[in-house]
């Protein structure tokens, strides 16, 4: 079956919008009036539920916001394969509200026990082989034939280096982008975590170079975060706790330079601050996007 049915969604990558994570501490200011921002994400796991608060919440959500679907829990890499219950509900989600870009990550979470699927309660991270691309490639494809459209997958921040098993982890993401006609959501903050928990050079130049592996036509989405420092040589966790770093600013910008005014999420899921500093976070952004790409179109 052919995907061209979620081109029109794609491509909002190209369109300079900037939004928000919309979490529940946040949910009465962002629905008292359409603040200044051009669309929310939300965790499609929370709106699965066929009636009750959640469902009227999510009518006050779609009515004034467009709407940026993003899941934890399909576990895209797992080698047993989709749970069908789960695609079920999250089709049922997708005809409902048509959002802008429906996205999960390139990880696995399910596995089977006792004749039984079983989910991790977390994303962990897959080998970069043959092997483990070939059952991504396979899930991305089944998931977007259900949906009718592409999706993007998210680079993963990991807590373990698997080595390298074949191909690095930007080669792993092109060839999945090569052969399921997915997209890919960039995490720059999930890069800048990696670099500096398992980088031999300067984390920021480490992150540089691996946006330079990635294809410019790929990328359908960019995430901004923040994470706690950590000490000298302990791990960094990516808890997105914190405003968006320094370092993920500046990353932003060549990110800017090299893929355009790609669609803009700032998340922020823990420690969450009030409505307007993260609406602060995400015009700072739109601001970098600006400037760049009127210095980009002026030279």
């Amino acid at each position: 079956m052919s995907l061209e049915n979620g081109i029109k969604h794609v491509s909002w990558h190209k369109s300079g919008n900037v939004g928000v994570g919309l979490r529940h501490p946040h949910y009465e200011e962002a629905l008292k009036e359409t603040s200044l921002i051009d669309f929310v994400e939300i965790h499609a796991e929370n709106f699965f539920a066929k009636g009750g608060l959640s469902q009227s919440l999510l009518d006050e959500v779609i009515a004034r916001y467009p709407v940026s679907l993003h899941s934890t829990s399909m576990g895209l890499g797992s080698a047993v394969g989709i749970d069908d219950q789960y695609l079920e509900k999250l089709k049922r989600l997708v005809d409902r509200i048509d959002p802008i870009l429906v996205s999960d990550h390139a990880c696995y979470t399910w596995s089977q026990f006792n004749n039984g699927l079983i989910h991790s309660g977390d994303l962990l991270p897959l080998e970069f082989s043959e092997r483990s691309l070939a059952i991504l490639v396979q899930n991305v494809d089944q998931v977007q034939q259900r949906l009718g459209r592409p999706i993007l997958v998210e680079n993963l921040s990991a807590y373990v280096d698997l080595g390298v098993h074949g191909m690095s982890e930007t080669e792993f993401l092109s060839e999945l982008v090569e052969r399921s006609q997915c997209h890919l959501l960039i995490d720059l903050n999930n890069t800048l975590v990696n670099a500096n928990n398992f980088g031999k050079t300067e984390p920021l130049v480490m992150s540089k170079a691996w946006l330079d592996e990635i294809p410019i036509s790929s990328v359908a989405e960019i995430h901004l975060a923040g994470y706690t420092p950590a000490a000298p040589n302990e791990l960094i966790i990516d808890d997105h706790s914190q405003p968006v770093s320094n370092d993920c600013w500046e990353l932003y910008q060549y990110a800017i330079h090299r893929f355009g005014a790609i669609t803009t999420l700032v998340e922020w899921d823990n420690q969450l601050p009030d409505w307007e500093t993260l609406l602060a976070e995400a015009h700072k952004a739109k601001d970098i996007m600006n400037n760049l790409s009127d210095s980009i179109e002026g030279k």
